[in-house]
């Protein structure tokens, strides 16, 4: 609720206060007295941009600031809690604009920006936000008030969840199939690649050791010879250099005591020839283990031919690094199977959400169905009272497929005059046809909402006599639930306020501000008496207005 609001500085505003009741707040004036400017200041606070040119003074700053109340309101102190702003019972939003044109605005003496100003006015005040007439031809908003009266609120954030677990599983699925295509793409290629490695059953170093055998191998013959020669000079020649070396070891033997180091060099000269016996056995075992086979280098040219043709089709160099694509390929066609899987999973998990948006869209489709018939009656007959005794309102719903609000398309139809042709609302209402349609229905949504505080900015405008009693009453029945406020050419509505507010013009040392004052009981007879017959009311007008306000 709008307890308080103070203006400085603002267009023909030096400084105003007022003070809201709970309930039906009246503002009436004279044209040009500066009402529309209170509407100005007010949208400030909601987070509308500011123009230095409002400033009154430009020497000054200019500021509007607005008290409410907001005990027990659970979405306020939820916004306030996630922006990290204080909560209490009283809420304090100022907005300032300094002599250099810089805005700043403020919620309980902290700095916020304009988008938090906005979301927060949208939870405090409806005015020209959610319920304005320009989005009565909206089909969104239509679907909005429809889906209050039928109770959907809470199913539609629940939908709005699973359809959007919904959308998010066919994103991912399309973005599946496509990497699918992609991969399918090279997966014959790939396996043509695989099978061919796996084919060839390449070991660790096989190439560059088969490079290596066949060389021994191919020059088997000249090797062995040069062995077999070397083995004969050390082993078994008539001489062989093994034994004389043990023989002459013998000899120094017998020379051990005649000379102190003759026996570490006899010891010497004997490692020496056990280490050449040693030598002559091992190049004897090598000579024997090198067999010519014409087979064998066949069997190995055969292998490496193999071998060189695959690295020079993956233009590499070595065996490990065959190893290594042959490994990369496995991981390729293994990804294509594990992507199947991943498939298959997310049909499933889109088969089951969408099951689910199924369920509460049917359910939401049934509980629209169900009240449109008696909201449009309602509708009906408060447009009678209005003064649109002709008009007739009518909603269309129709199915379509599955959207994010459901699968009801809905559209307002209207018909002014009895015509016969209900068309879109949009196309045939006049401004103040949708002002009334728009307080007819928000009367009516009104009872299913916790709507903030209803303002209505000459919502009047076009009727006259028992139509503007009934707007005025529809207000007043309002104000029981809600507080409200309303800008007003309308006697019958002024007589219906619980605090009525009188804007004026006044000279204040040379300059022309705008003021408001609260009128009292006998104030208010004379204003509303000069509403009915001009600024000198007749005896009549005042005593009709006396009777106005007294009922």
């Amino acid at each position: 609720m709008l307890q308080k609001l103070h203006i400085q500085n603002y267009a023909i505003i030096e400084s105003i206060q007022i003070e809201f009741s709970k309930q039906l707040n009246i503002i009436t004036g004279e044209t040009g007295a500066g009402k529309s400017i209170l509407m100005g200041a007010l949208n400030l606070i909601l987070g509308e941009r500011a123009d230095i040119n409002a400033l009154l003074d430009k020497e000054k700053k200019m500021f509007v600031e607005a008290y409410f109340s907001v005990k027990g309101n659970a979405s306020i102190k939820a916004f306030l809690g996630s922006n990290e702003l204080d909560f209490d019972d009283d809420l304090v939003v100022r907005r300032e604009i300094a002599a250099n044109g810089k805005s700043r605005a403020f919620i309980n003496d902290t700095p916020v920006n304009l988008t938090q100003l906005k979301a927060l006015g949208r939870l405090l005040v409806d005015l020209h936000q959610q319920f304005d007439t320009l989005e009565l031809g909206d089909n969104n908003f239509q679907r909005q008030v429809l889906d209050a009266i039928a109770g959907n609120l809470d199913l539609l954030k629940e939908y709005e969840i699973v359809f959007g677990n919904y959308l998010a599983a066919k994103k991912e699925g399309e973005a599946l199939l496509l990497q699918q295509r992609n991969v399918k793409a090279a997966l014959d290629y790939n396996q043509f690649l695989f099978n061919e490695l796996d084919e060839a059953k390449l070991k660790d170093n096989e190439l560059e050791d088969l490079e290596y055998e066949l060389k021994l191998l191919t020059n088997a013959e000249q090797i062995k010879l040069q062995l077999t020669g070397i083995y004969f000079e050390l082993a078994e020649n008539e001489q062989p250099v093994v034994q004389q070396l043990k023989l002459l070891a013998n000899s120094l033997h017998g020379l051990l005591q005649y000379h102190k180091d003759i026996e570490e060099t006899g010891r010497r000269l004997q490692s020496v020839q056990l280490e050449l016996s040693d030598i002559a056995d091992e190049i004897n075992r090598i000579s024997n283990s090198i067999q010519y086979s014409p087979e064998k280098i066949q069997i190995m040219n055969d292998r490496l031919s193999m071998g060189y043709k695959l690295l020079k089709k993956h233009q590499v160099q070595t065996t490990g690094e065959l190893i290594a694509i042959k490994a990369t390929l496995q991981e390729k066609l293994d990804s294509s199977l594990q992507l199947d899987e991943a498939i298959e999973k997310n049909q499933q998990v889109i088969a089951l959400v969408l099951a689910q948006c199924q369920q509460l869209a049917s359910i939401i489709s049934t509980n629209r169905h169900k009240v449109s018939s008696a909201f449009q009656q309602k509708v009906n007959s408060l447009l009678m009272k209005v003064g649109m005794p002709n008009a007739r309102f009518e909603i269309l719903l129709t199915k379509v497929p599955l959207s994010a609000s459901g699968t009801d398309s809905l559209e307002f139809l209207f018909d002014a005059n009895k015509s016969g042709r209900l068309e879109q609302l949009r196309r045939v209402a006049s401004g103040g046809e949708l002002s009334r349609i728009m307080l007819c229905i928000k009367s009516l949504v009104a009872q299913k909402l916790q709507l903030p505080t209803l303002i209505f900015d000459e919502i009047d405008t076009g009727i006259s006599g028992e139509a503007a009693k009934q707007v005025g009453e529809i207000m007043q029945s309002l104000s029981t639930a809600h507080q409200v406020i309303s800008i007003t050419h309308q006697p019958q509505i002024a007589a219906k306020a619980t605090a009525h507010y009188f804007v004026y013009k006044e000279k204040q040392g040379n300059k022309i501000a705008t003021s408001i004052r609260l009128l009292n009981k006998e104030e208010r007879i004379t204003t509303i008496a000069q509403m009915l017959s001009g600024e000198k009311p007749t005896a009549a007008a005042v005593e009709n207005a006396r009777e106005m306000v007294s009922n």
